[in-house]
């Protein structure tokens, strides 16, 4: 065995034999013949194929694999099922970019069918790079029923899912508001979309533009009321969609407006427009600016609604690549924000500019682009959510279905009971095909006999083959000799779509008849960050309920987002993100601040975080490995809703697997040559530190089982923590070095088998949470009946009553806390190395209970000797350990004069803290101007100053008193 814990060493050997022993790999036959309880499925939340790892997915990953690994020695047959998701717009973006960089060429250059392909060879190349981190990280996947969201087997489901649902009625084509990305042209989902607030003017950059554009201002302009000298005054963020007005909206109660109401207004750069002043309290708040607000239905959200409320006419002023378009009158042709600065210049030549101000708004921009997004009117393709989304609030009111933290529930309902269509389709070329065909009939001799309306339902069909979408559209006819002409949608679905089948597309649906769908559907439990609740977690339990009729899992489980040790979330934008490879390999300062220099930080900004990075990490990140830090991320899911990373603990950690090396190595050089007992742990045998310790283990396992199975990561890594740093290391191992020693055969015997099943059973108990190291020591671990190939095999340990010892656990916090006391007394007087001598006083009983530990005391405590005694000893130095007084004999060893002149000076540098505090709080505005949080600093500082006064004048009279002796 190795000296010492080396992280590189110990991860690069384990993985790959564990795949080749298939230890990850459950069998369908053997599942579908087990109940429920007899099994746990779990499905990995797919990561984007363009991905790398980040430390939201190593938390994950963490928790994931502590479950599957736990529930796998519990003898559950589990699935845990890995899988890529395509990632539709992400994908696309990279391959675009690569394209033009490398050969100055775009999609459109290529043709859809050659851009696909050039697609497919870069995933095929640069795809795997995040399953490789993954198994990096030590998890415990099923790499044989590996999915991609664009297989053949999930894009059969995929399309059986929408002809299903577009032949029911649930998918429909709607002429609606989407978010579009003029720099993608394509509609994204509220996730693709990243908002930043603006309180003030402020200039920024665009995609597709030079220079910069002002936003942050709300700029005011009269619309000149037709057939009067009145104007209307408007206030508008956006002033450019001024082009696509078709009204202003007024409240109905609004005294100023009335006799406005159905007037027409003159537009002053497109003179045909018909503009009228409605009427509109849900849109309008009359208290609010001038009262008066311009309506654009074709591009803003609130202004749809408006529309659709008072039949108004939607226009489109955009073409996709966000120019204005042909409604755009004179201004056609320029880019958006180019128009924006030119109406406000036309606008004061026409003398109806009123002004603009600051005005506190929030912006929406693609992430993918870093365009602003624009509310776009577009036909689409929809979900009709009010049915299903019914079903899955219900399944959590019902209980069917459990969200944990349950604090969780409140927002899953607020989502789905407000809950608008879902539009699914995209504008790209990467990504599953929408399977519906727009009808096009032409009579004999071809001339087409309709023109079909792309805008709604009345003219498609889908079909799960052309041949089928063919046969269908025969229905057009009108006599036998017609022609019917199919023409495929262009459009792509939303990657949500398919990730929203994922629980049981991955398993063979729809052929519900296939091995895996019967043994491994439902699952058990959906596990993911809580910022995807309604745009995964959601949906699958929507899809699941409407095609299979059952929850796809039974629970699911939100875990806290991963933030810096300042509370910020993790982003490029603010250089911030930690790579998990820079904790488990190390970094240097240099490399981090290298991405803050990548980052859009003000100089402010990023001088503050290169100062917070050389406080925190004034030597780099040094490397830790993998399961230092997965027990680090386990550790922080006590937090709640966000966990903000502090690295120096995963640091410590690494530390800790060090001791986990150190102890075991121990163990193995006392075990030679030795032979277990199998039954040992069922016999109540050893001395009263072996029979301490085995109930510490006992509740240790106790303990875990009961935390990971409530979710608990946070309380199970403390737990075992404390257990191995604590009670093992600092306290068994010490307390049974002499015993290893002792010329008592059965003494050392029952230490052995003590000592065995403690660094055993705690091994096991870790491994969920630190595979690699565990695995490594276990196989270092002497020959014994019972021990398996690998510590993936062995079961996991279950509480044994007979283990259970409250008095041994009990007499030894007594000793620990006498062995404390001495510790501190010897610390104090500088004594370590001078064989102390420490008498113990307590009751009679006590002192009966406790005499046997003596031996112990002495190890524990580094003391010369330790013996218990019914008698005080005036002559030597006293300190309490609870019901006990400890009498430390210093004759000869301690200079009392000098040892009370150092308590002295220690007694004014308190006395003056507690004036200088006592100060602060007597002056005449303490009490008024102070913070209430100040004021408890001020006597929280207080007490404390004022409880070690008091010791040290304890300290000084008793030195005093043994003066005079």
């Amino acid at each position: 065995m190795p000296g010492a814990y080396d992280h590189e060493q110990v991860e690069s050997k384990w993985y790959e034999w564990w795949e080749s022993q298939k230890y990850f790999t459950p069998s369908a036959e053997k599942a579908q013949q087990l109940g429920a309880s007899d099994k746990f499925v779990m499905m990995v939340p797919p990561p984007n194929v363009t991905g790398s790892l980040h430390l939201g997915h190593a938390l994950t990953s963490s928790i994931e694999d502590c479950l599957a690994r736990w529930n796998r020695m519990r003898g559950k047959e589990t699935l845990w099922l890995p899988g890529v998701d395509h990632a539709g717009i992400a994908t696309q973006s990279v391959v675009e970019k690569q394209l033009y960089k490398n050969e100055g060429l775009t999609r459109h250059d290529l043709g859809r069918e050659a851009f696909v392909k050039k697609v497919w060879d870069w995933k095929e190349n640069y795809g795997g790079r995040i399953v490789d981190q993954f198994k990096r990280m030590g998890v415990s996947l099923d790499w044989s029923r590996m999915c991609f969201t664009l297989d053949d087997k999930l894009s059969t489901a995929v399309t059986e899912a929408f002809v299903r649902m577009f032949d029911d009625g649930v998918i429909y084509r709607g002429n609606r508001l989407v978010n579009w990305s003029c720099t993608l042209r394509t509609a994204i989902s509220d996730l693709e979309v990243d908002y930043e607030d603006f309180t003030k003017s402020t200039f920024i950059s665009v995609p597709g533009h030079e220079g910069k554009y002002e936003f942050g201002v709300l700029h005011s302009f009269a619309y000149p009321v037709a057939d009067s000298d009145e104007k209307l005054i408007v206030a508008t963020t956006r002033i450019e969609t001024m082009l696509g007005d078709t009204a202003v909206a007024v409240h109905p109660e609004d005294q100023r407006y009335q006799h406005l109401i159905g007037k027409r207004l003159k537009h002053p750069f497109i003179p045909d427009r018909d503009i009228r002043v409605v009427a509109d309290p849900v849109l309008v708040d009359m208290n609010f600016g001038t009262g008066a607000v311009k309506v654009t239905p074709a591009h803003d959200f609130n202004d749809y609604e408006c529309g659709e409320r008072n039949q108004l006419e939607k226009i489109n002023i955009l073409s996709e690549d966000g120019r204005i378009n042909e409604n755009g009158g004179k201004y056609s042709g320029m880019k958006r924000f180019d128009c924006r600065v030119q109406i406000q210049k036309d606008l004061e030549e026409l003398g109806l500019y009123v002004g603009k101000e600051d005005n506190t708004m929030r912006i929406g921009f693609c992430s993918r682009s870093g365009d602003v997004i624009e509310p776009f009117l577009k036909p689409q393709w929809w979900v009709k959510c009010d049915d299903l989304a019914r079903r899955a609030v219900d399944s959590v009111k019902n209980g069917e279905l459990k969200i944990l933290p349950n604090f969780h529930e409140k927002v899953w309902f607020q989502w789905l009971e407000n809950i608008k269509d879902w539009c699914i389709s995209r504008q790209l070329w990467w990504g599953h095909r929408c399977p519906v065909y727009l009808v096009t009939v032409k009579d004999s001799e071809g001339n087409t006999k309709f023109t079909p309306s792309k805008n709604t339902n009345s003219h498609w069909v889908a079909g799960r083959t052309y041949e089928e979408a063919l046969e269908k559209a025969q229905v057009f006819k009108t006599q036998e000799s017609d022609q019917v002409v199919l023409e495929q949608d262009e459009d792509v679905l939303d990657t949500w779509f398919s990730s929203g089948l994922f629980p049981f597309s991955t398993l063979g649906w729809p052929d519900t008849e296939s091995l895996d769908f019967k043994a491994f559907y439902p699952g058990n439990l959906l596990e993911t960050g809580h910022d995807i609740l309604f745009f995964w977690v959601a949906r699958m339990v929507m899809m699941g309920l409407y095609f299979t009729d059952k929850l796809p899992f039974d629970t699911v489980y939100l875990h806290a987002m991963v933030r810096d040790s300042m509370g910020r979330k993790m982003s490029k934008s603010l250089g911030n993100v930690i790579d998990p490879y820079e904790v488990i390999e190390g970094t240097s300062l240099d490399n981090l601040n290298k991405k803050l220099k990548d980052s859009n930080l003000s100089k402010a900004e990023m001088k503050k975080s290169e100062d917070n990075n050389k406080k925190e990490f004034p030597k780099g990140i040094p490397p830790c490995g993998s399961d230092a830090l997965r027990f680090g991320l386990l550790a922080y899911t006590i937090q709640g809703r966000n966990i903000n990373l502090d690295i120096k603990r995963v640091v410590a950690y690494r530390q800790f697997c060090n001791k986990l090396w150190n102890a075991t190595k121990f163990a193995i050089t006392n075990l030679e040559g030795f032979e277990p007992i199998p039954d040992f742990l069922e016999c109540q045998v050893g001395n009263l530190a072996d029979r301490w310790i085995l109930s510490k283990l006992n509740t240790a396992i106790e303990t875990v089982n009961t935390k990971i199975s409530e979710y608990n990561f946070g309380e199970a890594v403390n737990c075992l923590h404390s257990f191995w740093l604590h009670d093992v290391c600092d306290v068994y191992l010490e307390a049974i070095k002499p015993v290893m020693k002792s010329s008592d055969p059965r003494e050392v015997q029952a230490a052995q088998n003590t000592l065995l099943n403690v660094v055993e059973k705690g091994l096991i108990l870790l491994h969920p949470m630190m595979p690699y190291v565990t695995e490594e020591l276990y196989q270092y671990l002497p020959a014994f009946p019972w021990k398996q190939e690998s510590i993936c095999k062995v079961s996991f340990p279950s509480a044994l009553p007979q283990l259970a010892n409250p008095q041994a656990e009990e007499d030894m916090n007594m000793v620990n806390e006498i062995v404390h006391t001495a510790r501190s007394m010897f610390s104090n007087l500088q004594l370590f190395g001078k064989n102390p001598v420490i008498h113990i006083k307590g009751s009679q009983e006590l002192n009966s209970r406790l005499e046997g530990y003596a031996p112990v005391i002495t190890t524990l405590s580094k003391a010369g000797e330790a013996s218990f005694s019914n008698e005080s000893h005036p002559q030597c130095l006293m300190n309490t350990a609870g019901q006990f007084e400890i009498y430390l004999e210093i004759a000869g060893k301690v200079n009392l004069e000098a040892e009370i002149k150092k308590l002295q000076k220690k007694e004014t540098l308190v006395q003056k803290a507690i004036e200088g505090i006592m100060k602060k709080m007597n002056a005449p505005s303490y009490q008024e101007k102070t913070p209430d949080h100040v004021k408890k600093e001020f006597e929280n500082k207080l007490q404390t100053s004022q409880e070690e006064l008091q010791k040290l004048n304890a300290e000084i009279e008793k030195m005093r008193s043994l003066l005079t002796q």
